[in-house]
């Protein structure tokens, strides 16, 4: 594929962010909604609830695993045909779940080919492709929207895998979705181009671009890109507890059931808001400000939310206030790796801090089954989220924030 000029008009603008931010809606909105069929799949293979987590379980780790490679191979080949392969993965992978009857055939099926094809037209490469393609000015903009895309998925697909599931049966259902995923295709021609070409090209003569290796021994040799990926495992852990045991906590607060469905709904609607808010914020402010500023909120909601009265406006009303700051660090996040280092290696270097924000994930939605496992309650998993947050509010402050973009890597 060749590469598309960089696109600083208005509307090709808009076909950028909205081919990757389509793109990202398709095939989040696919893997966040897989929680509704862990029910008819223990039915149907009487494998047991933990055996099909595990699945669930391997497929949040993977995601995260596959992002820096995905980016590796995207700064080198282009992000078009790696962004085919992850669709074609994503909708692969969901289409024979229904015949897996074995905990391993889940792994492979929804753990790896599923998991693993998201990560691959996930946000690094996603993100790194209207990075390298929009003019400077607008690209916390453009993060914001892509980010966005992410939950607006989750939030059309979730209902609509629900209503498939009771019109023509949860095996049927998911082979629909597969079959939506493919949708995401056209992106991948809009998105085409490779960054390190895109790099080279804008070299001096004679002069040969940084290879990867040699970026990522750059950047794990960086202060302030090491101090941002510890401040991304806090996000993780906080996005990925809230994501899994939000419905245990409605809950554990003496709730009915409805609660959580609607506590679920206003946490993905705010999260929209919030992801473009960011990105409008992150061409006016400096990005480490506005990431401490979003986890020291965190801290402060937490601690409001556990001395407040558990009735359902006030899980709702916390439910908002999560959703605004639940994905809002994405757009500084990787707006801060594309200035320290430039576009060249995006991909791959905000890939490396996906994998941070992925372990942290991991042990968010571990811990929390657990600690209530243990004790009941979910109130110490908010305490060490609290802590969490102040730590990342402090770690991004001392961050060396350039005023300028590299213009070469």
């Amino acid at each position: 594929m060749t590469e598309p000029a960089r696109v600083d008009a208005r509307p090709l603008f808009w076909l950028v962010v909205l081919a990757a931010g389509g793109a990202f809606a398709l095939t989040m909105g696919s893997r966040q909604s897989m929680g509704l069929f862990v029910s008819p799949l223990n039915t149907a293979t009487g494998l047991g609830v933990s055996a099909i987590s595990l699945a669930f379980a391997f497929g949040q780790l993977w995601w995260g695993l596959t992002q820096p490679f995905a980016g590796m191979l995207a700064d080198r080949v282009g992000a078009g045909r790696v962004l085919v392969t992850g669709i074609v993965l994503v909708a692969i992978g969901t289409f024979i779940t229904p015949y897996m009857t074995t905990t391993w055939g889940l792994v492979l099926a929804i753990g790896v080919l599923a998991a693993g094809g998201a990560g691959m037209a996930g946000p690094a490469v996603l993100m790194a492709a209207a990075n390298r393609m929009v003019a400077p000015e607008r690209r916390g903009l453009a993060a914001g929207i892509v980010n966005a895309g992410g939950s607006f998925g989750q939030f059309i697909t979730a209902p609509i895998a629900a209503a498939l599931i009771v019109g023509i049966g949860w095996a049927s259902a998911l082979q629909v979705l597969a079959v939506l995923v493919l949708l995401a295709l056209p992106a991948a021609w809009v998105l085409r181009g490779n960054s390190l070409a895109a790099a080279a090209a804008a070299a001096p003569a004679g002069q040969k671009p940084m290879g990867t290796r040699a970026a990522i021994r750059q950047a794990l040799g960086h202060r302030s890109y090491l101090l941002l990926g510890a401040g991304f495992f806090v996000c993780g852990f906080h996005v990925a507890f809230l994501a899994t045991h939000l419905p245990g906590v409605v809950a554990a607060c003496g709730l009915p059931t409805q609660w959580s469905g609607w506590a679920i709904a206003v946490l993905g609607l705010f999260n929209i808001i919030g992801s473009v808010a960011m990105g409008w914020a992150v061409g006016r402010w400096r990005m480490k400000s506005l990431l401490s500023l979003v986890y020291a909120a965190r801290a402060v909601a937490v601690l409001l939310f556990l001395a407040a009265p558990k009735t359902g406006p006030v899980v709702l009303v916390f439910a908002a206030f999560m959703g605004l700051t639940f994905l809002s660090t994405v757009p500084p996040t990787a707006g801060l790796v594309a200035r320290f280092f430039g576009p060249a290696h995006m991909a791959t270097l905000f890939g490396l801090v996906m994998l941070s924000h992925q372990v942290g994930g991991f042990l968010g939605a571990w811990l929390g089954g657990r600690v209530f496992e243990a004790t009941g309650s979910f109130d110490w998993v908010w305490y060490i989220d609290v802590v969490l947050a102040v730590a990342a509010a402090l770690i991004h402050l001392p961050i060396r924030e350039p005023l300028l973009r590299p213009a070469t890597a």
